[in-house]
């Protein structure tokens, strides 16, 4: 009676929002610029937090203009960090809602919704005797905490970037290379042009026998699985994309999202879950590359491309979608 119509939860929740037993969250203590668009925040999580695996990521739910979105992130602190925080390190894309904020506004003492770690983009149990880091961009991050968690008796890592500057975390590599514990190749696209994988052989000879984690854009990625599958050694090769890579796109169509009452104007190539975003649905979401599942929802009406495959789905009664997968192939109604 005291609380109506607030839960007891509510008020306990402005005292001790990282208590154990309430939802997970976590708390911004700094934000420390890397480089001129990419940012590692330091969050303190509640008390629920289990931690992670190397390599993994974390979905962060963030209050933007009075909207929470959702986005996952690498994690890239290292999983035995003596103060318990956790960091993420994002790099600011155009017109990214989400990472705009937490680069250019994210102030200490935000709050921000928390899940459980993901991901198996993961070190194994057994050490491999010899590796290799393939990246480019902001797929340096998730094997910056595995370079922070593990040291490697022999490790190489090739990464690409349009100039020095833009190289994320470029000082803390350099001093690992200093102290011999890795061996760096820079690849600055804007002057050398994009790495041609076919170059390994020149870079890394022995780059067969190492076991490879490779994380960047769907380019770089699609050329490495090829070139790994063509001599044979394909299982010896861990990839890790922040999108899935789109086969084909149809035409689009008009979306309607009846539980709101929005329409909109939908092209074959943007997923579900960015156009519902951008009309202001609240959509569900979890990785945004078809994995986790968190964002499925029903088809009502009509007929959605799913991006990675070309495979179109029409609605019937039961029919579930990921939206940030799918796009409209002609008119459809979601039930957001």
């Amino acid at each position: 009676m005291v609380t109506t119509p607030l839960l007891p939860s509510d008020y306990l929740d402005l005292v001790s929002p990282l208590r154990a037993g309430a939802d997970l969250r976590g708390r911004i203590e700094a934000v420390h610029p890397e480089t001129a668009d990419a940012a590692t925040i330091v969050i303190r999580p509640g008390r629920g937090w289990r931690g992670h695996t190397a390599g993994q990521y974390v979905r962060i739910g963030v209050d933007v203009d009075g909207r929470r979105l959702w986005r996952a992130y690498s994690i890239t602190s290292p999983t035995n960090r003596q103060d318990g925080r956790v960091t993420i390190t994002v790099k600011a894309i155009p017109d990214g809602k989400v990472s705009n904020h937490l680069v250019r506004r994210a102030k200490p003492g935000t709050l921000v919704q928390l899940d459980q770690p993901t991901g198996d983009f993961v070190l194994p149990e057994a050490k491999p005797a010899k590796v290799l880091y393939l990246t480019a961009g902001s797929g340096i991050t998730p094997v910056m905490g595995m370079l922070r968690d593990i040291d490697f008796d022999d490790v190489v890592m090739i990464h690409s970037a349009p100039q020095p500057q833009d190289v994320i975390f470029r000082d803390e590599l350099h001093d690992l290379v200093a102290a011999k514990k890795l061996r760096l190749t820079e690849v600055h696209t804007d002057t050398d042009g994009v790495l041609d994988i076919a170059r390994l052989d020149e870079l890394v000879p022995d780059w067969a026998e190492r076991e490879t984690w490779a994380c960047g854009p769907a380019g770089l990625l699609d050329a490495a699985e090829e070139f790994w599958s063509e001599r044979g050694v394909r299982e010896r090769l861990h990839t890790e994309r922040f999108r899935p890579g789109i086969v084909a796109a149809g035409d689009g169509g008009e979306v309607t999202f009846s539980a709101t009452g929005k329409t909109v104007e939908a092209d074959g190539a943007t997923p579900l879950l960015d156009i519902g975003e951008e009309a202001g649905v609240l959509m569900p979401s979890g990785c945004r590359m078809g994995i986790c599942f968190g964002c499925v929802t029903p088809l009502k009406a009509g007929a959605v491309r799913d991006l990675r495959t070309g495979e179109i789905t029409e609605a019937e009664p039961g029919v579930l979608i990921q939206t940030c997968v799918s796009a409209a192939a002609g008119p459809c109604d979601i039930e957001r």
